[in-house]
């Protein structure tokens, strides 16, 4: 189908490969993602980003570059971060299909033709991401709770189940995505906010069960950083899409409490009210309010695009 769908001259899909300090396995994730793709049948660009690194991974990629055909080098003269390399190579991709993935050899890229697959033969699904069945990061007794949690926060307040929220492995319709690059951070929960940006408007999204592999190399996850930043692009996008979730419950319990509360003051002393009691009911309704006027705001901006 996909040779029915495209030409050589526009890739029927585009892999943007970030990468930063790959020099020593750089080449060899090149030629496992073009060998995948080479037997799928779809026509298809690598674009390899590299992130200013400080290695060799540049020059590598550059006398890479004559061997595979459907090889893109571009580089950056200062070190963006991945969010910034998937956002720009995204918004640079000429294929109708976008796939994320990492150069570390941790993702099975060699699946990369599978998760086109779906996409192409099922027109209803607008992203496939492959949920990793297990954790093979550092800090994993302290980074597979931490990570949980945030997952748990994301799908009680998108109400909906997310197997992994934040994948390096992904395929998505580039249509799709197009008016959410824009909300991407330079960091790694750019994943994390793709993923709820496709959720929050109602894009279907498909997981696919993957292997996660020991990265090779040295890892630029740093855990306290970057789980804050997962934690404030949960609540960040979810704000952005539906304030609601994230403002009415705190809301809703502290005019809750206040009410208890008032009933108790007036039970034990029915001319007074507690200063606490008030505090509890005007903050309540603060936030309240404020849920409701950013409802306002995100329905008139949705309905002016």
């Amino acid at each position: 189908m996909a040779d029915d769908v495209t030409s050589d001259d526009a890739p029927y899909v585009t892999i943007v490969l970030p990468c930063y300090n790959e020099q020593d396995h750089v080449v060899t994730e090149v030629e496992r993602i073009c060998a995948a793709m080479d037997g799928s049948g779809y026509s298809y660009e690598l674009l390899a980003v590299d992130d200013a690194s400080t290695d060799e991974t540049l020059l590598r990629l550059r006398d890479a570059e004559p061997r595979f055909p459907r090889l893109r080098v571009m580089s950056f003269e200062h070190n963006g971060g991945a969010g910034t390399v998937r956002r720009i190579g995204s918004q640079r991709a000429r294929g109708e299909i976008v796939v994320w993935t990492d150069a570390d050899m941790s993702y099975p890229n060699e699946r990369i033709p599978e998760l086109v697959a779906i996409l192409d033969k099922d027109p209803d699904i607008d992203q496939v991401v492959g949920a990793r069945t297990q954790e093979a990061g550092t800090h994993k007794l302290l980074r597979v709770p931490t990570k949980w949690l945030i997952r748990k926060l994301a799908e009680r307040l998108t109400n909906t189940r997310i197997p992994d929220l934040n994948s390096g492995l992904r395929a998505f319709r580039r249509d799709v995505a197009r008016p959410y690059l824009r909300l991407l951070p330079p960091g790694f929960s750019c994943v994390t906010t793709i993923t709820l940006a496709f959720l929050s408007n109602q894009h279907p999204v498909r997981y696919v069960p993957i292997e996660y592999a020991t990265r090779s190399g040295s890892s630029k996850f740093h855990f306290v950083r970057d789980a804050y930043r997962y934690i404030l692009q949960v609540l960040r996008m979810v704000m952005y899409f539906n304030p609601l979730n994230v403002l009415m419950p705190p809301a809703l319990w502290l005019l809750g409490i206040g009410a208890l509360k008032g009933v108790y003051d007036v039970v034990s002393d029915p001319v007074y009210i507690r200063n606490n009691t008030i505090m509890l009911v005007l903050t309540g309704l603060m936030i309240a309010s404020m849920a409701l006027l950013a409802d306002l705001i995100v329905r008139s901006r949705n309905n002016g695009t």
